[in-house]
């Protein structure tokens, strides 16, 4: 079973951690015999799985759902539970709480966005308290609206200080790694080289600690929109239509089910029956 402490030593040795992100059974089952290292349950599942059209509307019991689901799924593998916008800002007991129930329901660790002192209080509490939280700076999807939008960060030294000064104070406040979105490779790297903490790059260069990304992304399952820094590695959406087509065509014209998806009444009730 992977820990924080797994994280550590995977960037002290010099490994890179692969994490993913899952929100039901199979495909966490799926993660989980690929040993990736952790999978996050992420609030991109508002519009990968329930169709939103941004972060901001899913709810913490609707993520407790998906957390339930994965953790079921995904036995070895370490979970990382997101919290959705507007579950922790309010108060550090409201924050704690929600972090609680993450936890109960199968997470391993918490993720949360931003560093204003509210947040480095929290990380305080929580891992005060027996939750590991793993930090989330440059871009942040929950800020999308502050930030004016899906904006690159830490162009600028004085950004990337400002992203690093953050950095260095969730690590001080608990936090076991930071997630860096959105940002250039050097940007991340001169981040990722002045904190003792792992760094896990969405968008964010080769130079981090590891890499996350939406695992329905690389599997060009979701369709929608396709972000710059994902490779697809294969065509699902593609794949899954022509099996769905070819379906519907068979029934249809009346080839499934043939004789081989189908079940035969014993002769002698049939007679019974005077069935042909």
């Amino acid at each position: 079973m992977k820990t924080i402490s797994t994280f550590q030593r995977l960037k002290d040795c010099g490994e890179k951690i692969a994490m993913l992100t899952a929100y039901d059974y199979s495909t966490a089952q799926v993660l989980d015999k690929a040993e990736i290292d952790a999978i996050l349950v992420g609030d991109s599942l508002a519009m990968v799985a329930l169709g939103y059209e941004n972060t901001y509307n899913i709810t913490i019991d609707e993520m407790l759902i998906f957390i339930k689901a994965v953790a079921r799924g995904a036995k070895n593998s370490f979970i990382i539970g997101d919290m959705p916008f507007m579950s922790y800002n309010l108060s550090v007991e409201q924050g704690l709480e929600n972090a609680g129930k993450m936890i109960a329901s199968g997470a391993n660790a918490v993720k949360l966005e931003g560093c204003n002192e509210h947040i480095i209080n929290l990380v305080k509490r929580c891992t005060e308290s027996g939750v590991p939280v793993l930090g989330h700076l440059g871009f942040t999807p929950q800020l999308m609206n502050t930030i004016g939008g899906h904006k690159i960060q830490g162009k600028t030294s004085d950004k990337i200080e400002a992203i690093l000064e953050s950095a260095k104070k969730l690590q001080a406040a608990g936090c076991f790694g930071i997630v860096l979105e959105l940002m250039p490779a050097d940007s991340a790297k001169y981040i990722t080289e002045n904190l003792k903490i792992p760094t896990i790059g969405i968008g964010a260069g080769k130079y981090c600690s590891g890499q996350i990304v939406v695992t329905d992304d690389i599997l060009g399952k979701f369709t929608d929109f396709a972000p710059k820094f994902v490779k697809k590695y294969i065509n699902l959406h593609d794949e899954v239509l022509k099996g769905v087509l070819e379906y519907k065509n068979e029934v249809k014209n009346e080839i499934f089910p043939s004789e081989n998806e189908s079940f035969e009444l014993n002769p002698e009730e049939k007679t019974k029956l005077n069935i042909q």
